[in-house]
């Protein structure tokens, strides 16, 4: 009690707050600290909420675009208790999407929008998989009137100009362009989904535009069990309109701080799922001297935070998440010469593979140099989702090779010498073998390796014993998966990938930099700061996306 008083005083001297606006603002603060916890109690335990990503948090559609990003899995999709519960009927619903795409009198309009989504959100998920089938096959193309459009416009002559490039001015020719362009427009309007109409108009319509987003998500999560041609085209369409939409001209940047409403710093505790908030002193201290969080939000869906990031100003780069986690008292502002984007949330399922992530870390980057000219270095302390997984699937198929060619039984012609390779070098190898005292263990270094890995209790990660014999093959073994391992010319790893297309560069990796369970399961411990040099940003960027070049430390590429 006697050290919590001496940080209160200390707080109050720092800030300059007198003892009744000290005691007034405590009040304040209990107030706010009770609604965040039953608000998030309440979320954790709602059993209507759906979830849609049970994270392997890789969207099936494409794995490498924004996965970086977490979501929360207490995160709902949308229930009844949102937009209204009416237990309509399925027929009841869909006769209600029809008029809301059918109908043209806008106040018909706007009654019908409400009801599909009041209705929408009372079907069951059965039901709601049934009604996007229906949209997707029967709102889609009119692929007949497309035909005869086709025939229509292959059999009409190109409008010509004469040499001079000019257009050749006749009765007879005015016609034929006229004709001509007519189809033309035709034709790109009949190539539209019918559905368009639908989207269009829920864009427009207060909530429309948070339902179009829980419209994607149950899409993502159907896509999963039955990838429908008509179903993926459906979500295709509407990812393209919610990316259009949601441009950074119509995003506002907001710093998220103490002083904000309840209701958002609670949304900010139950979507954080990097490194989850562990109480409301951590929070405090997240949004307090020496941190920012910002948030991108749009007119549409106030109070919710479509994406946020947090950040620590430090004196230098961190190499452990412990050195931004831990309760250490924050440096002067003005000391501050490096801004570490440590986490980045984003807090819709249905937006995924909608790069959000892209446009706030530039904005922010903006923002704080502006504001904060003695910060020269902005880099991130990334986890490393992949790589372990990645690890141990590939010593599991290389092990036996490993160990058939250790007794000299694998001939150069045999076909699993096509697929072999040498994971370990060879003093790797002989160390990984010094490790087991038991055969059983392990009857080559690849086996060793990997039963260690894949232990449940994870003891490797804290015996004094392993730790100097596994820290050089881990740490050389993640620089080969994070600049050598690509899927479709790409990084493997989807944080390396968002990072590498936003224009940042490898710098460094960094061992036992996350100790939580969470980072010794998915990389063993290891994390990596990617730095963004605003000289360099857009030239890497390019080159990443033209020839999947990666940029890279003279320190990462030694470890190869």
């Amino acid at each position: 009690m006697k050290r919590r008083s001496q940080g209160c005083e200390q707080t109050r001297r720092k800030q300059g707050i007198d003892g009744v606006d000290f005691a007034s603002r405590t009040s304040e603060m209990s107030k706010k600290n009770l609604a965040i916890l039953m608000r998030a109690r309440m979320r954790s335990t709602n059993p209507t909420k759906l979830s849609l990503f049970q994270f392997p948090k890789e969207i099936p559609s494409n794995p490498q675009e924004n996965d970086h990003i977490v979501r929360n899995s207490n995160q709902g999709i949308g229930t009844s208790s949102d937009f209204g519960n009416t237990g309509r009927s399925y027929d009841v619903v869909r006769e209600t999407m029809h008029s809301a795409i059918s109908a043209s009198k806008t106040g018909v309009i706007d009654i019908t929008l409400t009801d599909f989504q009041e209705g929408y959100f009372s079907l069951s998920l059965e039901d709601r998989e049934k009604l996007l089938l229906a949209l997707a096959k029967e709102y889609d193309v009119n692929r007949e009137q497309v035909r005869e459009l086709v025939k229509q416009y292959l059999g009409l002559e190109t409008p010509s100009s004469d040499d001079g490039g000019q257009q050749v001015h006749s009765p007879k020719k005015e016609a034929l362009s006229s004709v001509f362009y007519r189809i033309e427009w035709n034709l790109r309007h009949a190539l539209k989904p019918t559905y368009e109409t639908l989207f269009e108009r829920l864009n427009t319509h207060p909530g429309g535009l948070r339902f179009l987003s829980i419209l994607r998500a149950d899409l993502l999560s159907i896509l999963t069990k039955e990838n429908s041609p008509s179903l993926r085209t459906l979500e295709s369409y509407l990812k393209e309109k919610l990316g259009m939409w949601l441009s950074p001209a119509t995003l506002e940047l907001h710093q998220i701080t103490w002083d904000d409403p309840a209701s958002l710093l609670e949304k900010i505790v139950a979507y954080e799922a990097v490194h989850p908030i562990s109480n409301l002193l951590d929070l405090k201290r997240r949004l307090g001297i020496g941190r920012r969080c910002f948030g991108y939000f749009h007119p549409s869906i106030p109070g919710e935070p479509l994406i946020f990031i947090e950040v620590a100003l430090m004196e230098t780069v961190a190499q452990t998440i412990q050195e931004v986690l831990w309760d250490n008292p924050p440096i002067p502002e003005n000391q501050a010469t490096s801004a570490l984007f440590y986490s980045i949330s984003s807090t819709q399922p249905g937006l995924a593979g909608i790069n959000l992530g892209k446009f706030l870390i530039k904005r922010v980057i903006t923002l704080v140099k502006k504001d904060m000219p003695h910060v020269s270095t902005f880099a991130t302390l990334s986890p490393i989702p992949g790589f372990m997984k990645w690890l141990l699937s590939k010593l599991s198929s290389q092990s036996r090779f490993a160990g058939d060619d250790h007794s000299g039984s694998t001939q150069s012609n045999s076909p699993s010498s096509t697929f072999s390779e040498r994971v370990l070098l060879p003093d790797e190898e002989q160390a990984l073998m010094s490790l087991s005292d038991d055969s059983s263990f392990g009857s080559n270094g690849m086996e060793v390796l990997m039963n260690l890995l894949s232990a449940k209790n994870s003891n490797w990660a804290t015996s004094p014993r392993m730790l100097p014999v596994l820290e050089p093959i881990l740490m050389r073994l993640c620089a080969r998966y994070l600049l050598q391992e690509k899927k479709r010319g790409k990084a493997l790893d989807s944080v390396a990938n968002f990072h590498l297309q936003n224009g940042a560069m490898v710098e460094r990796i960094n061992w036992m930099a996350d100790r939580s369970e969470k980072g010794i399961h998915q990389s063993g411990g290891i994390m990596v700061n990617y730095v963004y040099r605003l000289e360099n940003i857009e030239d890497y960027a390019q080159s990443y996306f033209g020839s999947g070049k990666i940029h890279a430390s003279p320190g990462i590429h030694s470890r190869l």
